[in-house]
């Protein structure tokens, strides 16, 4: 069993904020998904370190999201060693201010929520200037895109190359529809871009419902094993999201299976090696 950080923990406390887009996801609409309800589900699973990803709170809450998990991050016996903030690189004054107040907290990187948002916001020279400002910073930027807007990741990774960027749930490829192309091409000319980095992560959810599987996702973890290789690759485990497929302990049996196939030293960086080096910290 190799030793598993998980760069993708969402969290879901309602009295603490609110989640509009959940209402229309029955797995996902009413209940709580707290640090408790995960460590349960992790124990005795090779889970050794959690990194809080912003789980898309409202607008009017993203920033009282995070200082209430800085809460629950400054306990250690929780594991969880970093937070990945949402932030809005469009909005210049919003944005410094909240920059400068993370940087103080200890946030190791951010997040813009991008696929339900137009194209032409992560175009702006102001979206752009400020991502580059999370670079400068020694930050990360994680990346959420649909398949559809591959194009438009790269650009801005061309863009901001003195920042890390990490693709999220490796691009989102439609699986229900068995749908390779052109995901498969948009993805490789987005791993020659050097400063991207691809997460393991989401797979079961695009599965057609009952589907979920290590041979259903197979043909696309191999192909972002071919583009980005282990070295360029993390590990998520996008829970609760993760329950549209057959829910997190099945993604982590998958996981382990995807990297028993491969050597030890390419487990070992897809496991935790590269994200610890990506997002600058330690287990």
């Amino acid at each position: 069993m190799h030793n598993l950080l998980d760069t993708h923990q969402h969290l879901i406390y309602r009295d603490q904020a609110s989640y509009s887009w959940t209402k229309d996801i029955p797995p996902l609409a009413k209940d709580n998904f707290t640090l408790e309800d995960y460590n349960n589900l992790t124990n005795n699973l090779n889970v050794v370190g959690t990194l809080f990803m912003e789980s898309g709170a409202d607008d009017s809450d993203y920033q009282k999201e995070i200082r209430f998990m800085q809460t629950l991050s400054d306990n250690s016996e929780n594991n969880m060693i970093g937070l990945i903030a949402s932030i809005r690189p469009e909005a210049d004054k919003e944005f410094d201010l909240w920059l400068d107040e993370t940087i103080e907290m200890g946030v190791i990187g951010y997040r813009r929520i991008l696929h339900v948002m137009p194209n032409e916001l992560s175009q702006s020279e102001t979206f752009r200037n400020n991502v580059r400002k999370i670079g400068n910073a020694g930050k990360t930027f994680d990346l959420c895109f649909l398949p559809s807007q591959l194009s438009v990741a790269k650009e801005l990774a061309e863009n901001c190359d003195n920042t890390t960027l990490i693709l999220n749930h490796c691009g989102v490829p439609t699986i229900a529809n068995n749908e390779l192309d052109p995901w498969r091409q948009d993805l490789e000319d987005l791993s020659k871009i050097p400063n991207v980095i691809c997460k393991l992560s989401g797979l079961m959810a695009y599965c057609a419902p009952g589907t979920s599987s290590y041979e259903t996702i197979e043909p696309y973890v191999d192909h972002v094993l071919k583009c980005f290789g282990p070295n360029r690759m993390v590990w998520g485990s996008d829970w609760p999201v993760v329950n549209l497929g057959k829910g997190l302990p099945e993604w982590i049996a998958v996981t382990q299976k995807i990297l028993d196939k491969l050597s030890p030293d390419e487990a070992e960086a897809i496991a935790n090696g590269t994200a610890q080096k990506t997002y600058k910290i330690k287990l």
